[in-house]
């Protein structure tokens, strides 16, 4: 796997695009982050405040430079307007595997089949661009809309990392992880696509 972080990489079809995280989107993803103060409830860094989603596209970008994780922002085709971020992270070209995750939504865009279409995009990309031979979803155990959207995206249960990370309300969260492995790719490929 070749995984190159200075590239610029832009995702897309007629629904959605997917662009690496910018200074500017501080402004662009501020109504979808501000929309509902419990929208990264599970994870470590909160978004709906202009402090807090400035300090999070602000490490978005250095952790780019860092070579440690690519953050996208997520532009909706069909509204025209920003709707939220996602992420390639845990990247290992070695290893031939990297993580789907950091993925969040404005509440307006949950539930309407967007996390999907971003997931296809970005495991179509995995599997058949970078040619990946393992994709990795982490989530809190808490987090249950989370775990049923990994779940239904035909991603395998592996098991629970115990007390794996300290989150912004200073719980201890249980980790359950999934994966979908290259040999396993064609057939959910042709799943996701019968179904976006």
């Amino acid at each position: 796997m070749n995984f190159r972080f200075e590239k610029d990489i832009v995702l897309e079809n007629d629904v959605i695009c997917l662009m690496p995280v910018a200074k500017q989107d501080t402004e662009n993803l501020s109504a979808a982050a501000a929309s509902d103060r419990r929208l990264l409830q599970y994870s470590p860094k909160q978004v709906y405040t202009q402090e807090m989603l400035t300090a999070y596209v602000d490490a978005a970008i250095m952790l780019r430079e860092a070579e440690i994780r690519y953050s996208f922002s997520i532009f909706s085709k069909t509204q025209g307007r920003y709707a939220g971020s996602t992420a390639f992270l845990n990247i290992s070209n070695a290893d031939d595997r990297l993580e789907i995750g950091a993925t969040w939504l404005g509440k307006e865009f949950q539930g309407t089949g967007m996390n999907r279409q971003c997931k296809y995009l970005m495991l179509e990309f995995a599997f058949d661009q970078l040619h990946a031979n393992r994709v990795e979803f982490k989530t809190d155990e808490r987090n249950i809309q989370s775990r049923k959207a990994i779940e239904k995206l035909g991603a395998k249960y592996e098991g629970t990392l115990r007390e794996h990370m300290l989150v912004q309300d200073g719980f201890r969260r249980n980790t359950f992880c999934y994966s979908i492995l290259k040999h396993e790719w064609a057939g959910i490929e042709t799943m996701l696509l019968n179904d976006i």
